[in-house]
């Protein structure tokens, strides 16, 4: 079986951190329990393809909203007319756990509009620097981290 690896990606804050420009029609908000639901929904299908799985809902939503590192203010929540369209989930370790879009949503700016939002709140908690992990081969998502000004640091080993 084939090896797989990722790359740790980091974002300098001390550089100047653009504003987030975001497309018309969406609200941004931060997580709550009663977006759970909708939230575990968007991961799932954001993760159906590779790249992470997600456990069951009440799994997932007991271990996140109990993690030492949880903070909702640091998980930000898009919604459009249909609902939950994205979310970006953080630690206060300034480490970007989670960044997925929904399909419907793609290619019009609302993950690089999540990531530059989360660099500014970061950098407004005085983080000098905020890190995430992306599968090797998902170059996509690299193209996205790169153009928002993150860096690969260095390759690693997936564990099994």
């Amino acid at each position: 079986m084939a090896e797989d690896y990722c790359w740790l990606m980091r974002r300098d804050l001390t550089e100047v951190v653009p504003a987030a420009q975001w497309p018309t029609g969406l609200r941004l908000t931060h997580y709550n329990p009663e977006l759970a639901a909708a939230v575990h929904q968007l991961m799932e299908l954001g993760y159906r393809d590779g790249g992470g799985r997600v456990p069951a809902l009440d799994v997932w939503q007991l271990g996140f909203e109990t993690d030492a590192e949880y903070d909702p203010q640091l998980c930000f929540v898009v919604l459009d007319a249909e609902g939950v369209v994205a979310v970006c989930q953080c630690w206060t370790s300034a480490y970007i756990k989670d960044l997925v879009v929904h399909a419907r949503a793609r290619r019009v700016g609302i993950g690089r509009a999540l990531l530059l939002h989360a660099f500014a709140v970061f950098r407004q908690r005085r983080e000098r620097f905020v890190d995430l992990r992306v599968l090797e081969d998902n170059r996509r998502a690299r193209r996205l981290y790169e153009g928002v000004g993150m860096y690969e640091v260095r390759r690693e080993e997936v564990p099994a």
